[in-house]
C-alpha cells in the first residue's frame, strides 16, 4: 500500500504543511480528536508514527493546562494500532475492533505543555500478528513515545477485529442506536475536584453506599468518549473511570495516576449498571475493577504518585 505523505509542499519557499491522517484510519469522526500526522515503515513490522498534541483539551490536558495527561498517551498509542491495521496490514475499513489489553507507563516530568503543541514521535514494534486463512485478525504491539529525542512513555496494546456480520452475531443484535436502548437515568456526580476534573460533565463516578465503590456515569452525548455512536461503553471511558476511581480513593492523599495496565474482559453494556471499586493497593499502585452484574468487565493496575 502506498505510504501516506506526511507533508505537502504548498509553493516554493513556503515550507511544509502538516496534515492529520484520515480520520477513518483512527476510528474518529471529529477532526479535532485525530492525534496522528503521518507514518513510515522502518523495518519488518516496525514503524515510526508522528503526532501532534494540543495545548488545551477537555480531557487530555490538565485543567490548569500545564501538563499532558497519561490518557493522552494511551489514546495516541491506541490510534497507532488502528492506523497500522488499516494502512499496513490491509484490514478493511468498517471492521469492528476490540481492545483486549492496554498498558501505558509515562514519565510525567517530561509531559509539560510548552509554548507550542508537542509533536511526539512514536516507534512501534509489532510483536505478534495473528492470522486466520492468511488474513490478519489481531495485533500485539509495543510503543516508545519520544519528545525532542527524550523517551517520555511506553505502551503495549493487544487488539483484534472482525467483520460487521460476525460482530453483529457476537453482539446479539445490539446496535449503536442508543435511542433503542433504555439507558439508566443520569446519576449525581462526585465533586469534580475530587477526581481531578474541572467540569461536572467529565465526572464519570457517582457516590455509592459502600466505601471504596462507585457507580459509573455514562453520558452517550459526551463529545470525546462518544465521538461517534457505539453499542457499548468504550475502553477509553473505562480507563478514565479507573483514573477517577484512584483519585476518589486517595482522598486527601491526592494520588496522581501515571501508568495504566488494563485488561478488557468483555463488553460493558450501555444499558446495565457498572460499578468501579478498588480491589487492592500496594503503596501507590492501586488495582481497580469494573463490575457489571456478577461479571468483571475490566481490571486495571494504576500506578500513581503523590500529588
Amino acid at each position: 500500500m502506498p505510504e501516506l505523505r506526511q507533508f505537502a509542499q504548498a509553493r516554493p519557499g513556503s515550507g511544509p504543511l502538516t496534515a492529520t491522517v484520515p480520520r477513518e484510519y483512527v476510528h474518529r469522526v471529529a477532526v479535532a480528536e485525530i492525534l496522528l500526522t503521518g507514518w513510515s515503515r522502518t523495518g519488518a513490522d516496525r514503524f515510526t508514527i508522528t503526532a501532534q498534541w494540543p495545548r488545551a483539551h477537555q480531557l487530555h490536558v490538565s485543567p490548569d493546562r500545564s501538563a499532558y495527561e497519561p490518557l493522552l498517551v494511551a489514546e495516541t498509542v491506541r490510534q497507532c494500532g488502528a492506523l497500522l491495521a488499516h494502512a499496513e496490514y490491509e484490514v478493511p475499513l468498517g471492521h469492528q475492533f476490540v481492545l483486549q489489553e492496554l498498558s501505558v507507563d509515562t514519565r510525567p516530568e517530561h509531559l509539560a505543555v510548552g509554548a507550542a503543541p508537542a509533536e511526539p514521535v512514536i516507534d512501534i514494534t509489532v510483536a505478534e500478528v495473528r492470522r486466520r486463512a492468511g488474513r490478519p485478525t489481531a495485533l500485539r504491539y509495543d510503543a516508545a513515545v519520544r519528545l525532542g529525542g527524550e523517551r517520555v512513555a511506553t505502551g503495549r496494546i493487544a487488539v483484534s477485529w472482525t467483520n460487521e456480520s460476525v460482530y453483529r452475531r457476537l453482539r446479539g443484535g445490539r446496535t449503536a442506536d442508543v435511542g433503542a436502548l433504555r439507558l439508566p437515568r443520569p446519576l449525581p456526580p462526585l465533586p469534580a475536584d475530587t477526581v481531578g476534573r474541572a467540569l461536572a460533565a467529565d465526572v464519570l463516578l457517582s457516590p455509592d453506599a459502600r466505601p471504596g465503590r462507585w457507580r459509573l456515569r455514562v453520558d452517550t452525548a459526551h463529545p470525546v468518549f462518544f465521538d461517534h455512536p457505539l453499542d457499548h461503553i468504550p475502553g477509553m471511558l473505562l480507563l478514565e473511570a479507573a483514573r477517577q476511581t484512584v483519585r476518589a480513593h486517595g482522598g486527601q492523599e491526592r494520588l496522581v495516576p501515571v501508568s495504566f495496565h488494563a485488561t478488557f474482559h468483555q463488553y460493558a453494556e450501555l444499558d446495565r449498571p457498572v460499578w468501579t471499586e478498588v480491589s487492592g493497593q500496594d503503596g501507590t499502585d492501586v488495582q481497580v475493577i469494573a463490575l457489571q452484574g456478577e461479571s468483571m468487565v475490566f481490571e486495571c493496575l494504576v500506578g500513581a504518585v503523590a500529588g
